[in-house]
């Protein structure tokens, strides 16, 4: 935790050193890596709107449950299996894992807009906003500068499941549930930085596989966007329990 600490400290400190002098360090990014970088965000763009049509096809038809679920795993599975040189077929495999994973977030998005549509819209537009955010400040900071992170993330990743695990096993109480759901929300905005470092470190050594990266950032987009979701509707119902029993 205090790794996290420091580095929360470090991003707010050099706000205000994000001027001129800050965004030169983009230079050390070479045009190739630059170029390649457009391809991740497009796809991940792309994805995105993908994840969006299976949503809005679970809203009309209730296709999201195990079912999309595993057919989201396998199409990442298979995506990884196939070859970089076969590109259609790995950019398709992308969208249809994206689709699938839309439709399982769908049974949430269907309960958020019964309770507070607006919700729905905060989350996004917070997710994005975060994303944004921690990805610019991944670019802009040297080269390999937060990479070290990766094994603390692991780590806490590890955690999580074991956690998770446990409280299937064993039960779990509201303030477990309340751990794992705001520790994994820091776990997957420091993924955020990682994953962005590690992608343009890999792309200096030669690695340009788009579909690969933005399936990464992809999964870190959903998981935050999933955590700020369940929290702004716990505390939507949190309010309205409040407001009930003033009423009482």
């Amino acid at each position: 935790m205090d790794t996290f600490s420091s580095f929360f400290q470090s991003q707010s400190t050099s706000r205000s050193g994000w001027s001129y002098e800050s965004l030169k360090n983009f230079r050390q990014i070479s045009p190739l890596v630059q170029n390649h970088l457009k391809l991740v965000y497009l796809s991940l763009g792309c994805a995105l709107v993908a994840s969006a049509v299976g949503v809005y096809l679970h809203l009309l038809w209730n296709i999201g449950g195990i079912l999309t679920t595993l057919a989201c795993l396998g199409s990442i599975l298979y995506l990884l299996s196939v070859p970089p040189y076969e590109e259609k077929k790995r950019v398709s495999l992308l969208m249809a894992a994206a689709f699938f994973e839309g439709a399982s977030v769908g049974p949430l998005i269907d309960l958020v807009i019964e309770v507070d549509p607006s919700i729905l819209i905060s989350g996004f537009v917070g997710t994005a906003i975060a994303f944004g955010c921690f990805s610019a400040a991944a670019m802009l900071a040297k080269r390999r500068e937060y990479l070290y992170l990766g094994g603390l993330l692991s780590s806490g990743l590890s955690i999580l499941f074991w956690l998770h695990f446990a409280s299937s096993l064993f039960g779990g109480s509201a303030s477990i549930f309340q751990f794992e759901l705001y520790f994994g929300l820091l776990l997957f905005v420091g993924y955020i930085v990682v994953d962005t470092q590690d992608i343009i470190e890999k792309a200096h050594l030669g690695d340009l596989d788009y579909v690969k990266h933005s399936l990464t950032l992809f999964t870190d987009f959903v998981a935050v966007f999933v955590r700020i979701l369940i929290i702004m509707l716990k505390k939507s119902a949190e309010k309205d329990e409040k407001k009930r029993k003033r009423r009482n």
